[in-house]
């Protein structure tokens, strides 16, 4: 049974976008590709080679911040977005400021662990006051970004799709804080958990979100235009 709204029609149209069609379509994006996923990955694997191998802190950071900027200069020298290899830059940067402030090597991978649990409250918060974050993608797309909540089974949809975008944020907590707690020992464990739970977890949750969202044929509203 499809807990989306259908028009009074019987099937969606198919030259109408649903809003199942948006999500897919913009979670896509918002990965990078296969590429994108790659560059994420490559400063995190330079960093913890390096650690294992010279067991020097500021050694690591450059070679996790070198590849970051080789990276970039591929993207320049080709004419390709530079959005992903800056993200990854941005990251070894703050990374940077956390391990060398203390000097322990755990610390370069606390930011992370950081900034997911503080994106696991936001977007499982946004779903416990039914304003699911997911919602405001399809609002920033249609031009209105609160017209969806009118629409229940919108509501629904988008919390869902909400909760599925927080889990892989709420693992890589649980398994990545204890061991940052255990300290310098177990950074080979940190930067393994740090690439196993990064893109792969998270193409497992957007396959989960691409299952859900082909059990749904919701029809996109935009609104009229009134110029």
């Amino acid at each position: 049974m499809s807990s989306g709204v259908t028009p009074s029609q019987g099937d969606v149209a198919p030259t109408m976008e649903t809003v199942e069609q948006l999500v897919r379509r913009q979670l896509s994006a918002a990965l990078g590709g296969k590429r994108g996923m790659v560059e994420g990955a490559v400063p995190t694997i330079g960093f913890t080679v390096t650690w294992l191998t010279a067991r020097d802190v500021q050694l690591a950071l450059i070679v996790g911040a070198g590849l970051a900027v080789t990276l970039l200069v591929a993207r320049l020298v080709q004419r390709q977005s530079v959005q992903f290899v800056l993200n990854s830059l941005f990251g070894i940067a703050i990374a940077a400021l956390f391990a060398l402030r203390s000097g322990d090597a755990q610390d370069a991978f606390l930011p992370g662990i950081i900034y997911n649990a503080g994106y696991a409250v936001v977007l499982v918060g946004s779903v416990l006051i039914r304003w699911p974050m997911v919602g405001f993608l399809i609002g920033s797309v249609t031009g209105d970004p609160t017209s969806w909540h009118s629409q229940p089974a919108l509501v629904r949809l988008c919390s869902r799709l909400t909760l599925l975008l927080a889990l892989p944020c709420v693992l890589r907590v649980v398994v990545q804080y204890p061991l940052w707690l255990s300290g310098e020992d177990m950074v080979a464990w940190l930067g393994t958990a740090k690439i196993v739970l990064g893109w792969p977890l998270q193409v497992a949750a957007l396959g989960a979100m691409v299952w859900v969202l082909g059990r749904n044929h919701t029809p996109l509203e935009r609104p009229a235009n009134t110029g």
